[in-house]
């Protein structure tokens, strides 16, 4: 990915984010997989994520997003979940009745690990190094 700028810093923050249907219910399939991936881009769009890949199994969904450094991944992970949940009960209400009879379409639980250009040891070699670069 490349590197993005704002008015007053560079970067390049991506993150590998899973999260999956509460009871790991698998539903997330035919028309439910269609609508759910147009509405995370549309999301996205909206609050300027970057979304460049997004697949979803049966019972998860996988998503590689880049945000501003001003936005933390909880943030992100709160917001995609509880506007897809919104909307996927308002586009398929029979899933409420059969399968989440409770409150809420998807388990509080997630995964979000980071990815960029440079490795951890690249990062602590650099530091390393600063003194004696000047």
């Amino acid at each position: 990915m490349e590197m993005k700028s704002t008015k007053h810093s560079k970067y390049n923050i991506n993150y590998h984010i899973v999260f999956c249907p509460k009871y790991r219910h698998s539903i997330l399939q035919g028309e439910v997989e269609i609508y759910l991936k147009r509405l995370l881009k549309n999301i996205c769009r909206h609050y300027e994520y970057d979304l460049p890949e997004i697949e979803t199994m049966p019972d998860h969904v996988h998503l590689f997003i880049s945000a501003k450094p001003t936005v933390a991944p909880t943030v992100i992970v709160k917001t995609l979940k509880s506007i897809s949940a919104i909307w996927i009960f308002k586009k398929f209400p029979y899933m409420k009745q059969q399968k989440f009879w409770g409150a809420g379409l998807l388990s509080k639980g997630y995964y979000i690990g980071t990815a960029g250009t440079v490795t951890a040891e690249n990062i602590r070699k650099y530091i390393e190094n600063q003194k004696d670069v000047r």
